[in-house]
């Protein structure tokens, strides 16, 4: 086990129980590992002989007992060259990182896996968590596996499919006429009434240790070696915080030494983060009538904003919205270049990329690597045939 404590990201203190906040300014807390018992054990060489999913990275992840492991079958995400896209848009080196593999379709599987597994070793019997969707429906499945009650909490506009996965799986699903941040304070008041497990965003430290783990994966893709930028679709904001710890490590082991600039996209109709990076502030404010076709990042203020925005101006990365109507033509331009059919929150990240390359921020020879959180499977409403599909009666005309 090499987790020594809980830390405040603010105020710096330490914790070593199970704590949600920091008790001193109202943090969310971070999970701290002993980094020099770490290099005696964690090596690139050592990787070679293990399995080839997130829990290879164990040594830096929370879990202590392997017996208390939940696993769904996950899988190291491929990480895919987009030639055809790249030389259509003008870059040299274009990557997709393609969370959709994951079990239940999307990144959140990772915080998923490691939440749930570590809530069981803590023997926890239930959970709530407001969700815009994919991280209620991946908490759900996983704890359907490790026998723990879900307590999902989801705006009614949610996506079909993701109240389904809850549904099926067991959960106790509950829809609230409103956003995220209105489930949020439903599942507060859960919390306080009935003593369970809060397991919102940023609410329990474990969830951000298994999304980390996008970040070893890039690492080790490149040949341990960091690509120039990695654009990441921006809600919550645990996924580049995370990918931002996780160089951390990594630069801490001295396995890299580089950062990436990580870039926070959003959609314009939804942007806080953006707000609050073009006036060099340390924490965003609410966003007001928040309406995206991206439903994924539609959070109007995010608990851990000062994270993300730290992760920012510390790797001299930048923060970028787009129009819905870009994040459905660059899901388009992916599927018809490489055969990718992405979330609509993956697809930002391209129209992200391109208007910073056009803006000379991102250079053309630079490696870039997209973000693609979901597949496009769990968003079938999303794409609208156009032109209209052909009808057949006896034959096609080509």
């Amino acid at each position: 086990m090499y987790v020594t404590h809980l830390e405040c990201p603010k105020c710096k203190s330490r914790y070593k129980k199970l704590s949600q906040f920091c008790e001193k300014c109202s943090s969310p807390l971070l999970v701290r590992y002993d980094i020099k018992k770490i290099k005696s054990t964690f090596s690139k060489e050592k990787l070679l002989t293990r399995t080839y999913n997130l829990w290879r990275y164990k040594e830096l992840l929370p879990i202590i007992h392997t017996k208390n492991i939940v696993s769904l079958g996950e899988v190291i995400t491929p990480l895919i060259k987009l030639n055809a896209l790249g030389k259509h848009l003008g870059f040299k080196n274009l990557f997709l990182k393609d969370e959709g593999m994951n079990p239940g379709g999307s990144f959140k599987s990772r915080g998923a896996a490691v939440g749930i597994s570590k809530a069981k070793e803590l023997g926890v019997k239930s959970f709530v968590m407001p969700t815009n969707g994919n991280a209620g429906a991946a908490w759900a499945i996983y704890a359907a596996k490790a026998l723990i009650e879900a307590n999902i909490i989801m705006p009614k506009n949610a996506p079909l499919i993701t109240r389904n996965e809850c549904a099926i799986s067991g959960a106790k699903l509950y829809l609230v006429d409103g956003l995220i941040n209105d489930a949020g304070k439903i599942a507060a008041k859960a919390v306080k009434k009935y003593g369970i497990m809060d397991a919102s965003t940023l609410k329990e430290p474990y969830r951000i240790e298994g999304k980390k783990s996008m970040g070893f994966e890039i690492v080790e893709q490149f040949g341990w070696k960091t690509p120039d930028v990695i654009l990441y679709p921006t809600g919550g904001g645990v996924g580049i915080i995370g990918i931002y710890k996780a160089l951390l490590e990594l630069k801490e082991l001295d396995i890299i030494k580089k950062l990436p600039r990580l870039a926070a996209v959003q959609a314009k109709n939804c942007a806080p983060i953006v707000r609050a990076y073009e006036s060099r502030q340390k924490e965003s404010v609410f966003w007001e009538n928040a309406e995206t076709v991206a439903f994924g990042i539609t959070v109007p203020k995010a608990l851990g904003d000062f994270l993300v925005l730290e992760a920012i101006y510390k790797t001299k990365g930048i923060a970028a919205a787009v129009s819905d109507e870009d994040i459905l033509e660059y899901q388009s331009l992916l599927a018809k270049n490489e055969g990718l059919f992405i979330c609509p929150e993956g697809a930002a990240t391209a129209a992200a990329a391109h208007l910073l390359l056009k803006e000379g921020w991102i250079k053309p020879n630079e490696k870039v690597v997209l973000l693609n959180t979901g597949s496009g499977l769990k968003y079938p409403d999303t794409f609208k045939p156009n032109p209209p599909i052909l009808g057949v009666n006896d034959e096609i005309v080509i």
